[in-house]
């Protein structure tokens, strides 16, 4: 294979593999272009793109560089350990990447649904922590977020936080829960006004608030269950 030195500088801005990532997108980029881009330099007499055919060639393109070992990709000139550390590190994270696949998504049906979801994760916690569950139109859980940690109050608890979270995940509805570090999960009357505050800004938005829980240790209350709502 012939060499042909030519330094990254030398090639204009707008076909350097950073520069056209940022401007057109990744899926633009050659195999080589990407590969440049995470080696990110060359040598003193050959720039990183030239490294990166060499790279490619000395493989026979991507199905072996997949397979090659640290060792192997050291003995190619230019290829340090840490180039090769970080080649590995690239290949594995994109092989987990094509070969993850997300675990059945939890339903909710009921509120010991909820709490079998959340108990041990929330009736140890020593200060409050209020927790929201989004779900889809199938009831499923698509994503949970710890939005405020703190005595439960109306001046915590904002509403534009916790629907903003929700709109950004496309929820259909949402589900509160807080915990009492005390082990109780009496509600308060702070928490039923906290609730229907919160379910009055959901029927405007068109997200319901569907219940809200409160974890003890063990146990559990239902605001919706308990008709306090």
């Amino acid at each position: 294979m012939s060499e042909v030195s030519v330094l990254i500088k030398d090639v204009p801005v707008r076909e350097r593999p950073r520069e056209k990532l940022v401007k057109e997108g990744p899926e633009r980029l050659t195999n080589q272009e990407l590969l440049a881009v995470l080696l990110r330099t060359g040598t003193k007499s050959e720039s990183v793109l030239s490294l990166a055919q060499r790279v490619l060639f000395h493989f026979d393109g991507l199905p072996f560089l997949k397979e090659a070992a640290i060792e192997e990709l050291q003995e190619i000139r230019g290829i340090g350990a840490a180039k090769a550390i970080e080649l590995r590190a690239a290949v594995e994270l994109g092989r987990r990447i094509h070969t993850y696949t997300e675990e059945d998504p939890y339903i909710i049906r009921s509120p010991e649904d909820v709490s079998r979801y959340v108990m041990e994760d929330m009736r140890f916690l020593k200060q409050e922590h209020f927790v929201i569950l989004c779900l889809n139109t199938k009831n499923q859980v698509i994503h949970k977020q710890t939005l405020f940690i703190g005595s439960l109050n109306s001046s915590i608890v904002h509403p534009r936080e916790l629907f903003k979270e929700a709109l950004r995940r496309s929820a259909a509805s949402l589900i509160c829960l807080h915990n009492h570090p005390s082990g109780d999960p009496t509600p308060s009357r702070e928490d039923i006004e906290v609730t229907k505050r919160l379910m009055e800004c959901g029927r405007i938005l068109g997200i319901d608030v569907l219940d809200h829980i409160i974890i003890g240790d063990r146990r559990f209350v239902s605001l919706k269950e308990q008709d306090c709502l």
